[in-house]
């Protein structure tokens, strides 16, 4: 139990292109996700090589430190990323035309590497799966909410 496998589905009312251009609004990410602190890019946009810096404070006591480099990006149906830091592993969004909106596959693999998180993954998984799960929970609501408040009625 050292690692967080993630594979779900998100609608957004958003065309694709529009939420890919939503995506790429670094400056505005601190304001629609709480949990997120510090956070920085190299560069603008969703692009290949770019590296995305922040600090997640999840609703458990360990605060991670993560560096998501983007591998391969394709306007607007698909980022791959690496991710290291305080946790390792791969990440994919998959973008695709849905119910006149888009459809989100959201789809991550990211072991424990600091060691002080894989102490904690042998003796609380199950507080750690949940403080992971709430994460999502509230990126997708936050950003549904705040990224795109003229989306939600």
């Amino acid at each position: 139990m050292n690692r967080f496998d993630h594979r779900q589905t998100y609608w957004f009312a958003q065309a694709p292109d529009d939420l890919w251009q939503t995506l790429e609004r670094y400056d505005d990410f601190e304001s629609w996700w709480t949990w997120l602190r510090s956070f920085a890019a190299d560069r603008p946009g969703l692009t290949a090589g770019n590296a995305l810096h922040g600090l997640v404070v999840p609703p458990v006591p360990y605060p991670l430190r993560l560096d998501v480099t983007l591998t391969e990006c394709r306007r607007p149906a698909l980022v791959r990323a690496l991710v290291a830091g305080d946790v390792d592993g791969c990440a994919e969004l998959r973008l695709s035309g849905a119910g006149g909106g888009t459809e989100v596959l959201a789809d991550w693999s990211l072991e424990m590497a600091a060691p002080s998180l894989r102490v904690a993954a042998r003796v609380a998984y199950p507080l750690m799966r949940w403080g992971h799960d709430r994460v999502v929970e509230m990126a997708v609501s936050g950003f549904r909410r705040r990224a795109m408040p003229a989306a939600v009625a």
